[in-house]
């Protein structure tokens, strides 16, 4: 049984990230299923630190876009959700000129918080990042002072 709320639409995603940090590094939303979402990163000159491996910033700006999209999709009607924690741990470098690829799964879906973990593998499959976000659920009573609108990311 799928946990979204919202219908996820890979081109409106995509589309509605123009003009955003998650257009500026080139990520791009690829797939989901009932219980997961996925994108991508190319390590390039957007991307990489002078080492030429992927950025560990940019690691974790891609899991926090990845699980804040997941969460926003995932809540009831009127309600929205922040980011309270990420963590990661860098165990693999990413290679100038490959694709990274973020899975986000739930770990938890409470009624107050959700917690996300997500897995940034290579294109060999080997784990380069392991991240877990926790985001605050906010009710609508409290979602209004949000100014993030969850909707104009998911139709």
């Amino acid at each position: 049984m799928a946990i979204w709320t919202k219908e996820l639409d890979l081109r409106a995603l995509n589309a509605g990230s123009a003009n955003t940090a998650i257009s500026h590094l080139g990520i791009e939303f690829t797939e989901y299923g009932d219980d997961y979402v996925c994108a991508r990163i190319h390590v390039d000159e957007r991307t990489c630190q002078p080492y030429g491996i992927l950025h560990g910033g940019v690691s974790v700006v891609l899991a926090e876009t990845l699980g804040s999209l997941a969460a926003a999709c995932s809540i009831p009607e009127g309600y929205r959700c922040v980011g309270l924690n990420v963590s990661a741990n860098h165990v693999r470098a990413g290679r100038k000129g490959s694709w990274i690829t973020a899975t986000a799964r739930p770990t938890h879906l409470g009624r107050t918080t959700h917690v996300w973990g997500i897995e940034l593998r290579d294109e060999d499959g080997k784990l380069t990042c392991s991240c877990s976000l926790t985001m605050a659920i906010l009710p609508p009573e409290q979602a209004s002072r949000v100014r993030l609108d969850a909707e104009s990311l998911a139709k």
